[in-house]
């Protein structure tokens, strides 16, 4: 290294020269964060730490990225990879629907009414539900027979629940508040497409 900017100066003073080296970092740091976000690396013993390794990467995978879609999309993927859950998808809210947005694992729901199952539910009060046993869930909506337990949090914006996260697993009671804190965390990288956000998804009245 000390050759080359010896052999640079020739050509270069010494401001263009900092200049160059600080280029040089950059594209070290981008090609750094471009492998990272091409190929996750899981690492940890515990959930805890898994979503701790992964957390970074989404950050990287995302912030060159404004496309809605494709950060949904990347986002199933990357927490059905890490975590090897069931299912995991996103319902995009239209009109007084839920209508499947991009995801990963089995073939789902199309649309879910307003209020109707853990992802109506969630939707209607606006808050995350996480359900141990989905057959002792009044009204649960058997989109996959292989379901066990789930956890859906909507997101929201202006005041407007415009989406749900919906994570499914195989195993009874797989969700905990340390699924719901990271999940939490990780969604604030999904953003919505704020032009003509209110025409685009019509929301119910809060006493339907």
């Amino acid at each position: 290294m000390g050759n080359t900017i010896t052999t640079v100066g020739k050509w270069f003073n010494t401001k263009q020269i900092t200049v160059l080296k600080i280029l040089l970092i950059l594209l070290a740091n981008f090609e750094k964060q471009s492998k990272m976000a091409e190929d996750l690396q899981i690492s940890g013993d515990t959930r805890e730490e898994i979503y701790k390794s992964l957390f970074p990467q989404l950050q990287a995978l995302f912030v060159s990225e404004t496309d809605m879609i494709a950060n949904m999309a990347n986002f199933c993927a990357a927490i059905k990879e890490a975590f090897n859950f069931l299912w995991v998808g996103f319902y995009l809210v239209n009109d007084k629907q839920l209508v499947l947005g991009p995801f990963q694992g089995p073939v789902a729901c199309t649309r879910i009414d307003y209020g109707r199952g853990v992802c109506g539910a969630s939707w209607k009060s606006e808050e995350a539900i996480i359900v141990d046993d989905v057959d002792s869930y009044p009204g649960h909506i058997a989109c996959s027979s292989a379901s066990r337990s789930e956890i859906v949090i909507p997101l929201s914006f202006d005041g407007s629940v415009w989406a749900v996260l919906d994570v499914d697993s195989e195993i009874l009671a797989d969700f905990t508040n340390t699924d719901l804190k990271w999940l939490k965390k990780m969604l604030v990288f999904i953003k919505p497409v704020v032009s003509g956000l209110h025409q685009r998804f019509d929301l119910p009245e809060k006493n339907d």
